[in-house]
């Protein structure tokens, strides 16, 4: 928004916010590129010792990429799969402490965080949980299974005084980041409209998981991985293959279109749209899932005073034959922003006029006739990370334990997340309901 800008402005300075766009404003070229540069330092500080409750894909990731940072150890893990646990002890050490009742690994005094990377549907309790322990926590996203969870999870934050980080990895990004510089400089504009698209053609894209020969009911704890849910019989595809269940996992829109509201959100301030709407459909991946493969949403974000309103446009394909795409695109009044974690392309549309064959022919019944050659500003600046960028995920993770070494703030607190979590849920709602979804994006509440 005009004034949000020139307040931007204002505290940059001139010469700071020319530097914001450059070398986009200056250049003589068509095509130009500029590289991102991580300056920000982190504390090496004191050792964290790390607790993961959840070790499946993410949790295993979470984890490999927390340990890549000094003075980070893992000292117990916890899951509902034994093969996991095993799997675990052979990745990180015979020391760990194995269980699968993630209580007693919160009773550990000598633990000062956890990850928590299990199905959507224990995310709230194990972070109410582990913050009432005094730990620290690390909750991917969607932080919440269902809108009417987000106030509890908010409220045991602010009453704990630990630090809470959710695993939305893009927002710790030097995209995100420069994007966000970006627009408040006014390099394209007012924002107008935004869209993003999140594609996948794969069976494990499309949540299709390997189920282990051994995967039974000696070997995970069935009964407490649906005891906050529906009772059911056992069954290897709903515990293997949560994603595509109601009771535990949130769809397309929870596990990926959070991820584009959460860069949407960081680079615009923004506290959320206050109309949704969703359609799509199961097309292909046509195995006993309770979720589309092939999702819209639309969204509609209200003039406030972090941004004008604008419109916004989300996508996600499971049966991409193009071998999947992922981007953000923000389009202002006087150019766009292509946005992804590790680049940013910025686009101008202020050569129109010398492109536009009707503008040409306008200009030639006025009597103009065309001249030497000008000097055009570049229509297309890509911003990119360098090649020794350790990534937004690893990035993620420093912003978690610095703000735990210091006393400081994440870029992606409870707050932030449920903000992010609330729209992306409620687009299921949509869908399933058949019906416009209207919320409060600023009180956090349904109207």
């Amino acid at each position: 928004m005009t004034n949000n800008r020139r307040l931007f402005l204002k505290k940059l300075g001139l010469t700071g916010a020319a530097a914001a766009i450059t070398p986009m404003a200056f250049a003589n070229e068509p095509n130009i590129k500029s590289f991102l540069q991580r300056n920000s330092a982190f504390q090496e500080g004191s050792p964290i010792k790390l607790g993961l409750i959840g070790a499946g894909i993410m949790g295993v990731e979470d984890m490999t990429t927390a340990l890549r940072h000094p003075n980070v150890e893992i000292v117990a893990v916890c899951d509902l799969y034994k093969g996991r646990q095993e799997a675990a002890k052979q990745r990180w050490g015979d020391h760990l402490f194995l269980t699968s009742d993630y209580k007693e690994l919160l009773k550990r005094k000598d633990i000062d965080a956890v990850l928590i990377g299990t199905p959507d549907h224990w995310h709230k309790q194990i972070s109410i949980d582990a913050l009432g322990a005094g730990k620290h926590v690390y909750c991917e996203k969607p932080m919440v299974h269902s809108v009417k969870e987000g106030a509890e999870v908010i409220e045991a934050w602010k009453k704990s005084g630990k630090i809470m980080q959710i695993g939305s990895q893009g927002v710790s990004s030097l995209g995100n980041e420069k994007a966000k510089e970006l627009l408040a400089a006014g390099a394209i504009g007012d924002i107008v409209y935004a869209e993003g698209f999140w594609a996948r053609h794969s069976p494990e894209g499309a949540w299709q998981y390997n189920v282990p020969a051994d995967g039974n009911e000696k070997t995970v704890d069935w009964k407490k991985f649906i005891s906050n849910t529906t009772d059911r019989p056992w069954d290897p595809l709903r515990f293997f293959r949560w994603r595509n269940y109601l009771d535990y996992g949130t769809g397309m829109s929870g596990d990926l279109f959070v991820h584009l509201f959460s860069s949407l959100h960081f680079i615009t301030n923004s506290l959320g749209p206050t109309k949704i709407s969703s359609m799509g459909g199961l097309r292909y991946w046509k195995d006993g899932r309770e979720v589309p493969d092939v999702l819209l949403g639309t969204f509609d974000y209200p003039d406030s005073p972090q941004h004008p309103g604008f419109n916004l446009s989300l996508r996600c394909n499971f049966v991409d034959g193009t071998s999947g795409t992922t981007y953000l695109r923000i389009v202002g009044t006087k150019g766009s922003m292509d946005v992804k974690w590790e680049e940013v392309v910025v686009k101008m549309n202020s050569n129109a006029e010398d492109d536009d064959p009707f503008l040409k022919e306008q200009a030639k019944l006025r009597g103009e006739t065309e001249g030497r050659a000008k000097i055009l500003p570049p229509r297309e600046t890509t911003y990119a990370a360098e090649k020794n960028y350790k990534g937004a995920h690893y990035d993620h993770f420093a912003n978690f334990f610095n703000a735990i070494r210091t006393g400081g703030t994440v870029a992606e607190d409870p707050v932030f997340g449920f903000r992010a979590a609330a729209p992306a849920l409620l687009c299921n709602d949509s869908y399933f309901q058949n019906k416009f979804i209207n919320w409060d994006p600023k009180n956090m509440k349904l109207i």
